[in-house]
């Protein structure tokens, strides 16, 4: 199964008393949201049966022209009555919304959601629009402002967060359908991005915090053919970017810990060479002051050589790996 087909997967659930939806995979296009009917949410009903369609996708048709597409401004926002219940639990696993968005940075693997989802209702009960630039995170406060940036190829994009998910395993945020376009993420599915968030009373920081860009010279995205609706994997859209060599590529990696005991990490690596999983590397560093040293496979290749590897470093008792991204 694809990383993006896992994700939408597992993204969407309900949690006491939130609405925490999120992505899945279709086929069904719709008009953009200026032109499209209103969908009947029945939001007491299970996931199972609450969406006209059971399977996610973009529409079909040519791509929007997202450069039309006004990013939204970071404005202070009260907190929304719905969706900020914490902590709140979703597949067995706890969250804790954090109390504010202030000096949120963090770097993963982003999804993005569309058809299935446009018009239903987000967890804060605003209506889904994938026209618009917003995303859903696990953590950080409805409604909130980030800016999300594409490793891989320098774009970047600013998102409300108006939803709650994704709720597959190693995913930091899910795009709507346009931001995935904006980043150039939309065709794979995933993608490696930085997500930082937005003070709306001193946006200038967020700027002044991401340092020069990276690379010099963005990758500029070019849609020569576009089915937009189509799976990832169908190759319908060809896209031309700048010279790979003048991108600096980011280097993907699971880590399965942490640890602070250099015996306990040497065992867990070479637990990890005797499954054969792949390189498997320990690297000094530090974290709240104090000195750890990190286990982890990789590089790989993408999120879905990541997906494939979770689940046999968990069969081997080293508890619950995560995504690590270094540049």
């Amino acid at each position: 199964m694809s990383a993006r087909a896992a994700g939408r997967l597992l993204r969407a659930g309900v949690a006491a008393g939130l609405l925490l939806i999120a992505a899945c995979g279709g086929h069904r296009p719709v008009k953009p949201s200026s032109q499209a009917r209103p969908r009947a949410d029945d939001t007491s009903r299970p996931q199972s049966s609450r969406y006209a369609q059971n399977d996610d996708s973009g529409p079909g048709g040519a791509l929007p022209d997202v450069s039309r597409i006004p990013e939204p401004v970071p404005k202070a926002e009260p907190r929304s009555v719905y969706g900020n219940k914490s902590p709140y639990e979703v597949l067995g696993k706890s969250y804790s919304v954090l109390p504010n968005a202030s000096g949120y940075v963090e770097r993963g693997i982003a999804s993005w959601y569309g058809n299935k989802f446009h018009g239903y209702t987000t967890s804060n009960f605003e209506k889904y629009d994938m026209y618009a630039f917003s995303a859903a995170h696990k953590t950080l406060p409805l409604p909130s402002y980030a800016r999300v940036t594409n490793l891989d190829n320098g774009a970047s994009v600013i998102v409300r967060v108006n939803d709650r998910g994704p709720f597959a395993e190693n995913r930091v945020i899910d795009l709507s359908y346009v931001a995935a376009i904006k980043l150039g993420i939309w065709q794979k599915g995933t993608g490696l991005v930085e997500v930082r968030a937005i003070d709306p009373e001193h946006p200038e920081r967020d700027l002044a915090a991401r340092g020069p860009a990276r690379p010099s010279s963005p990758a500029v995205a070019t849609v020569t053919a576009a089915a937009a609706g189509a799976s990832p994997s169908r190759g319908d859209a060809r896209i031309a970017a700048a010279s790979p060599e003048k991108i600096h590529k980011p280097a993907l990696y699971l880590q399965v810990g942490a640890y602070s005991d250099q015996a306990n990490a040497e065992r867990a690596a070479e637990a990890l060479r005797g499954a054969r999983l792949g390189a498997v590397r320990v690297v000094e560093g530090a974290s709240n002051g104090r000195a750890v040293r990190r286990v982890r496979i990789g590089p790989l290749r993408d999120a879905d050589e990541a997906d494939a590897l979770a689940p046999k470093v968990r069969a081997l008792g080293l508890g619950e790996p995560r995504v690590a991204i270094d540049d």
